[in-house]
């Protein structure tokens, strides 16, 4: 029988790890009880009753991934990956290249909070197909895997921030990881929409244009909402964009080079990083 690649080895452990990790337990716990609320709320919201079906769930819970996933991808990520000096000394005295330890480890992780995000996903489908029928499954299946996209993208950033301190103290690493969701989340769109409203409409509409494909997290919204919605999903705003991007095939094309970018630079500067680390 072949051994497995130390990658998966590494890997399946820490993904055993990561499962039994009381912090992935409450995410999943967290994630689906809101992915349920979602789904038996909206109607309340416009006087009715009742369970959405799948499209209309799919557009309320974008909001909830783009909160909640890159916040627990970050804070779960490194502390996972960014050991203190002692753990970090035994884990890569071990005979496996140190590259191969983080993306084993990045892997793990991966899997359980995208299993962690199923949960939830899951729940909700199973009710909403049960109450309201399959109608808007497509869209539904898209912001799961926009919710995965997204965990990918903020572990990269995760493993960025945990290389830069492995045998320090964590303390400063998740500081920086919740700065890192601020701004990503919070302020860099404030920031965008401060300076286009300082411009003429047609430089204000490409700072926001930019700012869509610069941001993963305004990337994966205005994907998913496009993709659920179409040219509806923002008014004026999404022809605009899909003037810049000379249509749908190259909005994707430039949404899915931001967010390619976005998963694989961080992770391998962390690599390029991990290897400069004296441990």
């Amino acid at each position: 029988m072949t051994a497995a690649h130390p990658l998966l080895l590494v890997a399946r452990q820490e993904l055993v790890l990561a499962v039994r990790s009381r912090w992935t337990q409450i995410f999943a716990l967290v994630f689906a009880g809101l992915s349920l609320a979602v789904a038996s709320s909206g109607y309340v919201l416009s006087g009715g009753h009742g369970v959405q079906d799948f499209a209309r769930t799919a557009a309320s819970l974008v909001q909830l991934v783009l909160l909640l996933v890159p916040l627990t991808s970050l804070l779960i990520g490194v502390l996972s990956l960014a050991p203190d000096r002692g753990a970090a000394e035994l884990l890569f005295s071990q005979p496996i290249a140190r590259r191969t330890i983080l993306l084993g480890k990045l892997l793990g992780l991966f899997e359980a909070l995208v299993a962690a995000q199923a949960l939830g996903f899951g729940a909700a489908g199973v009710v909403i197909f049960s109450q309201s029928g399959d109608e808007g499954l497509v869209g539904f299946l898209l912001v799961f895997a926009s919710s995965a996209i997204l965990t990918a993208v903020f572990l990269g950033i995760a493993a960025l921030l945990g290389a830069t301190a492995i045998g320090r103290r964590r303390t400063r690493a998740l500081a920086l990881a919740l700065v890192a969701w601020f701004v990503a989340v919070v302020l860099f769109d404030v920031a965008a929409l401060g300076l286009a409203s300082l411009l003429p409409s047609g430089p204000a509409s490409r700072v926001l244009i930019v700012a869509v494909l610069v941001n993963p997290v305004d990337a994966v919204r205005t994907a998913s909402l496009l993709g659920i919605e179409g040219a509806a999903a923002f008014g004026a705003a999404s022809l605009a964009f899909l003037r810049f991007t000379k249509g749908p095939w190259g909005a994707a094309t430039l949404l899915g080079l931001s967010l390619f970018l976005w998963m694989t630079v961080p992770a391998l500067a962390a690599i390029a990083r991990l290897r400069k680390t004296d441990v």
